[in-house]
């Protein structure tokens, strides 16, 4: 079982590493201007790491796994609505719906 600093000190390297793998595919890959975008959306995959984490050992008064995921999903969807703007703003739209209206439906169906 993870502690909470033991979560907090894989977080950190998490995001590092992010930062390095967005940067290199920014400078030889897809090009600077998706750097920030694809950032969030590698952060919100760790969230959705973190949510899995937290369904093996809960903590007493930490985020449920549920809640983590949510964010994980709204992320994601962030990074790849701002990069879809450069496609087209409808584009963006559309995923930012999508990951709202399926969270709606997830929401509902863990009411009990």
């Amino acid at each position: 079982m993870a502690s909470s600093a033991n979560r907090g000190l894989l977080s950190i390297g998490a995001f590092f590493v992010i930062l390095v793998v967005s940067i290199v595919l920014g400078a030889f890959v897809v090009g600077w201007l998706t750097v920030p975008p694809m950032i969030i959306a590698l952060c919100g995959c760790w969230m959705l790491v973190l949510g899995g984490m937290q369904t093996s050992s809960p903590q007493k008064y930490g985020r449920s796994a549920f809640s983590l995921f949510g964010w994980g999903l709204l992320f994601i969807a962030l990074g790849s609505a701002w990069f879809l703007y450069g496609f087209g703003w409808i584009y963006s739209l559309a995923v930012v719906l999508l990951v709202l209206g399926a969270l709606a439906i997830a929401a509902a169906f863990r009411r009990k």
